[in-house]
């Protein structure tokens, strides 16, 4: 199996500027970020001084999950765009607790590819976003004109996707807040097809009723309901971001649970202004 590379090629308001020492230096918009980045063990090109020269903001962990953000600017949040067609989708973007920011900007090459496959979906189809997060593929498949359903456990984060619709002079996405797995089971028993599904599991997470989530024991059952769901020529797109995982191991599952499929294995990365390759994470297409 030869596993290509892929990135994200159309971002104007993004850009990955170093990485290095299990940190990455980026740029979203008017913000130029310092955040932790454990893929990130080798040695950083700029020096530290360039880096907090050209930082607005770091974060600094405590604990296993939480931190602070550091900010020299007192913008709180603030909007980001990438061109889909004919016009943008946006990003309301914040400083969280998590390190995150409410995007994943590698996931752009994904939204291309999204855009385009539902384009090709006739306008009363529909696509299935789960673990969606703040609904960047969600949008993507919206602005191709189909219907949507956006599934994630945590309501906060439909709220803020549901701001990104808005942003985005979208309407009429669908959203469930509720357990992927739960919602993947109970759509099998009514007999459900989706002509697309998104998958973008975390490593682990725990939902907002106490839903225990571990991706190496939950992914093959979640599989085996997904290929219920799936049109016989439906499409879809596997991203699965956790240490040490294999290529081998989703190609592995992949068959198991989709036999009579083309199905392409990728690596997901981003390339940094001073030429570093930045893996981020395994994607499966069907």
């Amino acid at each position: 199996m030869n596993i290509e590379a892929i990135f994200p090629i159309r971002w104007k308001g993004y850009e990955l500027i170093d990485s290095g020492n299990g940190s990455k230096l980026e740029k979203f918009g008017s913000q130029v970020l310092i955040r932790p980045e454990p893929q990130a063990i080798w040695s950083p090109r700029l020096s530290q001084k360039e880096w907090e020269k050209m930082s607005t903001g770091s974060f600094k962990q405590k604990g296993s999950h939480k931190g602070e953000w550091i900010l020299k600017g007192k913008e709180k949040s603030w909007r980001l765009g990438y061109t889909l067609g004919k016009s943008d989708i946006s990003f309301k973007l914040n400083f969280t607790s998590f390190k995150h920011i409410g995007i994943f900007p590698e996931q752009a090459a994904n939204w291309d590819y999204i855009y385009e496959k539902s384009k090709m979906l006739n306008k009363e189809d529909s696509v299935l976003n789960l673990f969606a997060y703040t609904g960047g593929a969600s949008l993507a498949a919206k602005q191709a004109g189909v219907d949507v359903v956006h599934v994630d456990s945590i309501k906060q984060v439909v709220s803020w996707a549901n701001e990104n619709q808005t942003l985005s002079k979208q309407s009429n996405i669908r959203w469930v807040v509720e357990d992927a797995l739960k919602f993947v089971s109970r759509e099998v028993k009514r007999g459900r097809k989706y002509q697309g599904i998104i998958l973008d599991p975390p490593a682990y997470g725990i939902g907002a009723k106490g839903e225990r989530w571990k991706l190496e024991e939950k992914l093959g059952v979640l599989l085996g309901q997904v290929a219920k769901l799936l049109d016989d020529n439906g499409f879809l797109v596997l991203n699965v971001y956790s240490l040490g995982l294999s290529p081998y191991i989703i190609q592995n599952l992949m068959q198991d649970y989709f036999r009579n499929r083309d199905v392409e294995i990728m690596e997901l990365c981003l390339k940094s202004r001073t030429e570093q390759i930045l893996p981020l994470g395994i994607v499966a297409r069907i």
